[in-house]
Order: structure tokens, then C-alpha cells, then sequence
């Protein structure tokens, strides 16, 4: 997949049937759009997803974490199959350009899209006065198919990053699951810890995630950890440890059963499947212990192994 980022006076070469939004979460929605633009690749033309970088919300201080950080999307739009990553750079000039514009420079020209699928609820251009009535109305002039897309609904209820964000704090990780069409997962290099896992006889792999990644509640979860080819189950805790930790250092921790390879310095995601219950603070670590076990039978009982 190629990534265009740091420059807005890029250039592609082929026609494109392309997709622009944040896509935080690449829910079931996202999914839905995206499938329209990898449906092109049959044509020929190359599918390209229009994001921002910084995200809309940093740039304007909203400060929201992020469903998927960027290492994330870039992963999930490789895998989908999409050809190009444009991660426009939001500033004030950028963020200050006519919607009019948009379409005919960035779109169009810098672009090359011959088939654009958008959102009902499309926003682009100066003050978001971009939307679909302004594309089915411009695009067509420079040569660019309009499709819009109809909202995903489940059980009633749209389908939204706000939704998403919803379950995920409130730690309904079945549910956050059945809106994203896939476990709400966390990604990142395994890094060294404390060793107490490994002290107790039962070692782990830590991640310390982003910054801006969002999370559920701290607490203990039946997990699955993916590296390379390989798909394990586990235990994770997410929180700061407070049995063992005066700081307010955040990690994901995993133990997973029957497991005893190194995987310091990979790359990993862990699929959070189940909330157990909240992260909590024993007497002593030998309370800790005793509690560790208990949610490793659970959660041995929950993955049926």
C-alpha cells in the first residue's frame, strides 16, 4: 500500500475510485463504504482512502482518543486492500480550503477519482460546507462518479464511531464487537516490564499503548493475542497495577495459557473479547496471586481450552 503523508501538493498517476472521511474504527459502515471502492479495483482503477493528519478532532481541540490510531488504520487498509493512503495534513491553510475547490483541485486533479463513495453524512472544505448534495452537483463535471452510500443499522441503531466509543468505555466489548464486525483490539510492540508475571509464575507480555488510543475501562479481560499467523488466548489487565505500582503508568498485559516463547520486540494485537471485572487492589501480592489464578481457570473456562 502506498502512504501519501507530510504534503498536500501530491500527485497519483492512475485513476482512482476513492473514499474520504476520518474512518475512526473502520466500523461495519466504514466497511460498507470501503467495499465499494475495492468492488473498482476490478476496472482498473486503484482504491484510495482520503483521510486527515492530524485527526479533525486534535485539530480543533477536541482532544478525543482515537478508536484506531494511525499505525492501526494503516494495518486494517492494507489488509482490506486499499492501494493508496492519503494522510492529508490538517493546518490552518488545509483546513481553510473552499469546498469547491476541494473537488476540483484535490479531488479531481491531484486525485484523479473517476468514482468517488461517500457517506450520507459527508463533511469536507471550509467549515465542513462541503456534503453530498455539493459533490452529486460538482464531481460530475470533472468526470467522477457519486455513489452514496446508505447508513449500516443493527438492531435499529446507526452504526457510528460514536457508538463504538460508547460500548468501548462503557466496557460492552461483545457489543463494541458486533458494531466494528470484529474484537476491539489494542496493537503494539512488546516491551519489557517488571518481571513480576514471571516472579509469580505466571509471565506476560506488556504493551504500553499510544497516547491516543482509546480504552476500555481498567480492568481484567479474556483476550486473544494475533502475531504473524498465529491466533492465542489469554488474560489481559488493563490498568496502572496499583497492588505493585505507585505510578500512573497504563499497560496491557497479557498471560496467556500454555504459552512459552519470547516475544519481546514484536508486534502484536490483543483482541479484548470479554470484560471479567475491574482492575482492583489486593493487600499483597500473594492476594494478587491468588486472584490472578482464579481469572486465569475463568477465563481458561470462557476460551473452553
Amino acid at each position: 500500500m502506498q502512504i501519501i503523508r507530510g504534503t498536500a501538493e501530491f500527485q497519483i498517476g492512475e485513476e482512482t475510485a476513492a473514499a474520504i472521511g476520518k474512518f475512526d474504527g473502520i466500523h461495519r459502515g466504514h466497511q460498507a463504504l470501503l467495499s465499494h471502492i475495492l468492488r473498482k479495483k476490478e476496472e482498473g482503477k486503484r482504491a484510495a482512502v482520503f483521510t486527515f493528519d492530524p485527526p479533525a478532532s486534535v485539530f480543533f481541540g477536541r482532544n478525543e482518543k482515537e478508536l484506531t490510531t494511525l499505525r492501526e488504520k494503516r494495518s486494517f487498509f492494507e489488509r482490506l486492500g486499499i492501494d493508496i493512503l492519503i494522510e492529508f495534513p490538517l493546518n490552518k491553510q488545509t483546513a481553510a480550503i473552499p469546498a469547491q475547490e476541494f473537488v476540483r483541485r484535490i479531488l479531481a486533479g491531484q486525485m484523479r477519482t473517476v468514482y468517488l463513495a461517500a457517506g450520507e453524512d459527508v463533511s469536507f472544505g471550509d467549515k465542513g460546507m462541503g456534503n453530498r448534495e455539493l459533490l452529486e452537483r460538482l464531481a460530475p463535471g470533472y468526470g467522477c462518479q457519486v455513489e452514496i452510500i446508505p447508513k449500516v443499522f443493527q438492531e435499529g441503531r446507526e452504526i457510528s464511531s460514536s457508538c463504538v466509543r460508547e460500548e468501548v468505555l462503557r466496557g460492552r466489548m461483545e457489543n463494541a464487537a458486533g458494531l466494528l464486525g470484529r474484537s476491539y483490539s489494542v496493537s503494539g510492540t512488546v516491551e519489557q516490564g517488571k518481571k513480576l508475571g514471571r516472579r509469580l509464575g505466571m509471565p506476560t507480555l506488556n504493551l504500553y499503548p499510544d497516547e491516543d488510543k482509546l480504552l476500555p475501562p481498567n480492568g481484567v479481560y479474556f483476550s486473544r493475542v494475533l502475531f504473524q499467523e498465529k491466533s492465542l488466548y489469554g488474560t489481559t489487565n488493563i490498568g496502572t497495577k496499583p497492588t505493585v505500582n505507585d505510578t500512573p503508568a497504563l499497560s496491557v498485559e497479557t498471560y496467556l495459557y500454555d504459552y512459552e516463547g519470547d516475544l519481546y520486540g514484536r508486534e502484536i494485537t490483543v483482541e479484548l473479547l470479554h470484560l471479567r471485572r475491574p482492575e482492583m487492589k489486593f493487600r499483597d501480592v500473594s492476594e494478587l496471586r491468588e486472584q490472578m489464578e482464579r481469572d486465569i481457570r475463568a477465563g481458561r473456562n470462557f476460551h473452553k481450552i
